[in-house]
């Protein structure tokens, strides 16, 4: 069954990208006190999500000795999501079409486009460090801010 958020409709969901969402959960001093700021204010709201396609990140990383995680990978993540607050928005019909037909030339690996389109097809604010995300809500087809 999908949970819903609480929010109000002006104030869209924040979504993070999968690398924002590790630095959350390790403690990464990358982020500045503004992001965290920002991050705990969409907890409050009740309007914080990853995609789930970040779980099978964080997995896939750990599988190839890319991320060295503390504990087997099912148990850091479902700590991980405990301790963020997130929600975790599931991939749906529309969320998996919509990462095949990004309008314009947004090219990327598939974890990308489906991270872009679950922030369109969620209405979400995407929060990441990736240039070429940024650069492709420049154009007006997706919101999103820097971490």
């Amino acid at each position: 069954m999908p949970r819903t958020l609480s929010r109000r409709p002006e104030q869209p969901p924040l979504l993070l990208d999968t690398h924002v969402w590790l630095w959350l959960v390790q403690g990464d001093p990358t982020l500045s006190p503004g992001t965290r700021q920002a991050i705990q204010e969409a907890v409050r709201r009740g309007a914080f999500l990853i995609s789930v396609i970040s779980i099978w990140e964080v997995a896939m990383l750990s599988s190839r000795n890319r991320l060295a995680l503390d504990r087997p990978a099912a148990a850091w993540i479902e700590g991980a999501i405990a301790r963020s607050g997130a929600a975790v928005e599931p991939l749906s019909p529309e969320i998996l079409v919509d990462a095949c037909h990004l309008p314009g030339r947004f090219r990327s690996d598939p974890a990308d486009e489906i991270i872009v389109a679950t922030a369109r097809v969620s209405g979400a604010v995407l929060m990441t460090r990736d240039r070429r995300i940024l650069d492709y809500a420049g154009s007006g087809r997706l919101a999103a801010v820097p971490a």
